[in-house]
């Protein structure tokens, strides 16, 4: 009798999932991932269709997120600002670090362009998302707000006589946004981190710290996420922005040369990277990990804002891909680019920009390890909110639920720092691109009606 534990079930269960949401359609020598090709061509056709309002809007996004047409009597549960910063804390991550260099070690300098081309194309997918989250928000017995794609899913399938389906799918979404919530991803790359810069190497002791910061910002709910990382997010930018400014600052001559090489190696890579269709899907399919746009996350935070209208959301939405990945990738892109280390063989992922940047400050490893912690550690706690909304909406707004599930996700992170959990990161990216597939559907079956509340929205605001 064959010895097949609860752990290889959970492996194999793991690897079929993954293997089914991550399939790839080989391309020109390239694999493209189903997913990723989701995301983008909705992105794409939400541009079109609302005649590049990510470009148009831009200007009046700044305005909105600023708080020229805050008024006091606005309800929701946050401001738009602190909307925005808890969304940002959710997508600004490890991946804007290390995914960057992952792309440029596959698809060349040339991903980079790319990248930045998916970003602006995920500022309407944004830009959509968060109009239809608030709009669809519900307002819980306590008067606190719910919502989300959860909401705008159902809504829309009642609306081409579908309920049934739109309940499941509602459903659907909200269950893998609860497994997908999960932090352990972000809790162990933050003591791989601590572990190589300083040696310590208890993985316990660091998952109950982690886990009890965590508790402490999410027994509040999210005017305590909204406070923390409304401080959290400008300051872990900062940091890292600052280290990459210095770095450019001190190779400026090198600058011209690297946006030359990304610029050529866009449009004409050399053959090892795959040819143009392999350079262009590794800097979509990195924007898509980054910058999350059609996944359905960060509208559940957008959905607390306060604001009387939609649209105006919607405009401080499209403003995350573009400070996540048009800004903050580029930035790294560049830092890796100048210094040459993606030629270097051997290095990967945060080895990659440690290298870069240890090219110049030989203490950096030790910034980068605070830079992952903190980008870690606000993108928990947001995902904490995002699952709990989203196990709310399956179980109900009540005390206890909500308790509960604060209570369980801090287990979950406690224990997110134990080596060997391959199969698990698997299951919870799995889950989380699941996320994408009614959310995107909604967004389609909806546009119609976005279309004309931006119509009237902007005919209010015109001048």
């Amino acid at each position: 009798m064959s010895d097949f534990s609860f752990q290889q079930a959970f492996e194999w269960l793991s690897s079929a999932i993954a293997s089914v949401v991550f399939y790839a359609i080989p391309i020109n020598g390239a694999a493209l991932p189903v997913t990723v090709l989701w995301l983008v061509l909705g992105a794409i056709v939400f541009t079109c269709y609302l005649g590049f309002i990510n470009i148009r809007g831009f200007g009046h996004a700044l305005k909105v997120v600023r708080g020229d047409y805050a008024e006091k009597t606005d309800k929701g549960d946050i401001s738009q600002f602190q909307a925005l910063s808890a969304a940002l804390s959710g997508t600004v991550g490890t991946g804007n670090i290390a995914g960057v260099a992952v792309a440029i070690a596959l698809g060349g300098p040339g991903a980079t362009f790319w990248m930045i081309v998916a970003g602006f194309l995920g500022m309407t997918t944004k830009f959509v998302e968060c109009t239809l989250a608030v709009k669809y928000r519900v307002y819980n017995a306590d008067g606190s707000t719910s919502g989300g794609p959860m909401y705008y899913i159902k809504a829309a399938l009642d609306k081409y006589g579908l309920p049934r389906l739109g309940s499941f799918l509602a459903a659907f979404f909200a269950i893998a946004c609860v497994f997908g919530s999960a932090g352990f991803v972000h809790v162990n790359q933050g003591f791989s981190q601590v572990k190589l810069v300083t040696g310590f190497d208890n993985a316990w002791v660091f998952g109950l710290v982690y886990s009890f910061l965590v508790g402490l910002v999410i027994v509040g709910g999210i005017q305590s996420i909204a406070r923390v990382t409304s401080k959290l997010v400008p300051l872990m930018c900062a940091i890292y922005l600052s280290a990459a400014f210095v770095f450019l600052t001190m190779n400026a001559d090198a600058i011209p040369e690297a946006v030359w090489t990304i610029l050529r190696s866009a449009f004409a890579p050399e053959a090892a990277y795959g040819g143009v269709i392999g350079v262009i899907i590794q800097g979509f399919r990195r924007a898509a990990y980054s910058n999350e746009a059609g996944i359905g996350s960060s509208p559940i935070a957008h959905s607390a804002a306060k604001t009387k209208d939609p649209v105006s959301e919607g405009f401080v939405g499209l403003l995350e891909p573009f400070i996540d990945t048009v800004v903050i990738c580029t930035i790294s892109a560049l830092v890796i680019v100048v210094s040459g280390v993606y030629l270097q063989p051997g290095l990967d992922g945060v080895q990659m920009t440690s290298a870069a940047f240890g090219s110049v400050f030989d203490w950096f490893p030790l910034v980068l390890m605070v830079a992952l912690l903190l980008f870690g550690y606000s993108t928990v706690v947001s995902w904490s909110f995002y699952g709990l909304k989203s196990w709310t909406y399956l179980f109900g707004h009540t005390a206890f639920t909500q308790r509960s599930f604060k209570a369980l996700f801090c287990c979950v992170v406690a224990i997110g720092a134990v080596p060997n959990m391959l199969a698990v990161f698997d299951f919870i990216d799995s889950m989380i691109f699941l996320m994408a597939v009614p959310n995107i559907l909604a967004l389609y079956l909806l546009l119609p009606e976005v279309k004309q509340d931006l119509k009237a929205y902007l005919l209010k605001h015109k001048g």
